[in-house]
């Protein structure tokens, strides 16, 4: 075991190990193209099992899909319907996986109400479903995880959820799945990565893959986005994991095999905690998709929507008539309907949807109904499709996939591997109650810190103790502490004012106008942290209030085309290498 920490330090060694692999017998057994959560899953996986692995994420760990999914971690209650029982029964083991003895720091129990609005066959219906639920989630040997299912009356459904129309529903059954920060989650499972030894490259894109004389992928060119450096690297394989990028990655190898992706579009609002009167979530059927009302710290997030998005993958966008059919389905059901102007913050995030087949030539696949692995061209793995709660799934079937035959000898040991910060997690607050109190943290402080960090709250606790400064909250964003964002800087690879803002907190969403008003605080402690010169303080702030006024523009706009031209006008603070147009030369 190594130290887990992400720094731009450790991503200055990553990158030169990625250099060295071109020196005889230093070839890289796995390099992984994706830093999301499979990606991590995946350099995870493969590391533990004793391979030389690294992983470069062209933008910062989870960027893309998955720093903006619905934050649940579900067994997929919609896929009984379908009566895919082996992949309910799967997700279902993930989640309790996570809950118990992989992320129970992270991941917490959420109790869900499902409206009824008939009393006596749609109550049998959904209950004999529900319970055909619990029964698989009670299939896994131990305790149960998370409690049975349990019938409301509509007294019952108004005592839970005071602001539900009386009207929009006889009763409910409450059932119970869990939520995560997602970000956090894909960054815990980087630095566990690290600490079996894997290299970790951010803001390094991969611009071309190489072949050895047989027509086989043997490794990669490489750019620095920082630096604009270009090398190239060698590995045996090279696993694939860009989600709504699959097909720009496949076709850096030059074939025409491979996996076939659609992007849709989810968005979600983020609405104050005391606008509605509720305790647990909701989750209700509409004509178009599920929608979920979900409890998470200060505020609800209520989504999400499925729509077809053809505009640029990087920066997808909510548009006015994405907010207002959110708003509209929620009103369905709140006694007090919510509007505009209770909107503190949305996202927008992609779904790589597979499509049937895969691209002529493609040699070889594993197919599961939520996921694919496939090998375009020999030495080339490709993954796509699946959802956040199997992630660690996908990273098993894409390492077994790349090793083959020999996987039987070198097979998959991360159900028993907690992630960073797991270990110790239930007594952490009990040792550490004298510094707690002594820092003047309250409970719901502490919790906040443990939901976040679990056991690491010593490292947050040191940093306090080190520099008084740091203990304190943000002024503008109070839910944070100073400690956090360098924290953010010294342990989780955060390198501009953007990762802070949105992956390692999510003030962005979290406070009005994207928290503009805490940006001065966050960057000087950036300036400080990292060694900015005022220039750059300066020019990561501007840039992120153009970001801020391009996602207001494109709020307002009707349809998907037009918001996207508005999100363009913003630049990207580290912006990425366009492959569809290197790949065309």
């Amino acid at each position: 075991m190594t130290d887990s920490r992400l720094t731009p330090e450790t991503r200055t060694r990553a990158l030169e190990r990625l250099a060295a692999s071109t020196t005889p017998g230093e070839e890289l057994d796995i390099l992984v193209i994706g830093g999301g959560v499979t990606g991590a899953g995946i350099a995870l996986d493969a590391a533990s099992r004793g391979l030389s692995t690294a992983v470069v994420e062209a933008q910062d760990w989870a960027a893309g899909t998955s720093s903006r999914s619905s934050k649940l971690v579900h067994g997929g209650l919609r896929y009984l319907q379908m009566l895919d029982f082996k992949l309910v029964l799967e997700a279902l083991k993930e989640r309790d996986l996570l809950l118990t003895e992989i992320a129970p720091h992270l991941v917490r129990p959420l109790p869900f109400l499902y409206p009824l609005r008939h009393r006596v066959f749609e109550r049998a219906f959904v209950g004999a479903g529900i319970l055909l639920y619990d029964l698989l989630a009670s299939v896994r040997r131990g305790r149960r995880a998370l409690p049975f299912h349990r019938h409301l009356s509509r007294a019952g459904l108004t005592k839970a959820f005071p602001d539900f129309a009386k009207s929009a529903a006889v009763g409910a059954i409450e059932y119970w799945d869990a939520n995560v920060d997602d970000a956090r989650l894909v960054l815990t499972v980087l630095r566990t990565a690290a600490s079996y030894g894997a290299h970790a490259a951010s803001r390094t894109q991969i611009v071309e893959l190489t072949k050895n004389a047989a027509g086989a992928v043997d490794g990669a060119v490489v750019m620095d986005l920082e630096t604009g450096t270009t090398f190239p690297v060698r590995a045996k394989t090279v696993i694939s994991s860009t989600g709504v990028w699959t097909e720009e990655s496949q076709a850096l190898a030059d074939d025409e095999g491979g996996l076939r992706v659609l992007a849709s579009k989810g968005i979600h609002i983020v609405v104050p905690r005391e606008r509605i009167q509720g305790t647990p979530g909701l989750i209700l059927q509409t004509s178009k998709s599920v929608l979920f009302v979900i409890p998470w710290s200060r505020y609800w997030v209520i989504g999400t929507t499925d729509t077809p998005w053809h505009e640029e993958l990087m920066n997808p966008v909510a548009t006015a008539a994405d907010i207002d059919y959110v708003i509209a389905e929620a009103n369905k059901v709140l006694a007090h309907p919510i509007s505009r102007d209770d909107v503190i913050g949305t996202w927008a995030g992609l779904r790589p949807l597979l499509q049937p087949g895969t691209k002529e030539g493609t040699q070889s696949a594993k197919v599961s109904r939520e996921h694919t692995v496939a090998s375009p061209v020999p030495g080339l793995v490709s993954i796509a499709g699946g959802k956040f709660t199997t992630y660690r799934v996908m990273a098993k079937d894409a390492v077994d996939f790349a090793l083959g035959a020999a996987a039987k000898h070198q097979p998959c040991v991360t159900a028993r591997i907690p992630l960073e910060g797991a270990r110790g997690f239930l007594t952490a607050e009990r040792e550490l109650a004298s510094v707690i109190e002594s820092l003047g943290w309250d409970k719901a402080l502490t919790d906040h810190l443990f939901h976040r960090y679990g056991a690491n709250i010593r490292d947050i606790a040191d940093i306090a103790h080190a520099d008084a400064t740091a203990a304190a909250r943000l002024e503008h964003a109070p839910a944070y502490l100073r400690a956090e964002l360098v924290y953010a800087m010294t342990h989780e690879g955060a390198l501009h004012l953007d990762d802070l803002m949105m992956r390692r907190t999510r003030m962005v969403y979290e406070y009005a106008d994207e928290a503009q008003d805490a940006l001065p605080e966050v960057a000087a402690l950036a300036e400080a942290v990292l060694g900015w010169s005022p220039e750059q303080t300066a020019r990561e702030v501007d840039l992120y209030r153009r970001r801020a006024a391009a996602d207001a523009r494109a709020a307002e706009q009707p349809d998907d085309a037009s918001a996207a031209r508005e999100r363009l006008t913003a630049e990207e603070v580290v912006p990425m290498v366009d492959l569809a147009a290197r790949t065309t030369h």
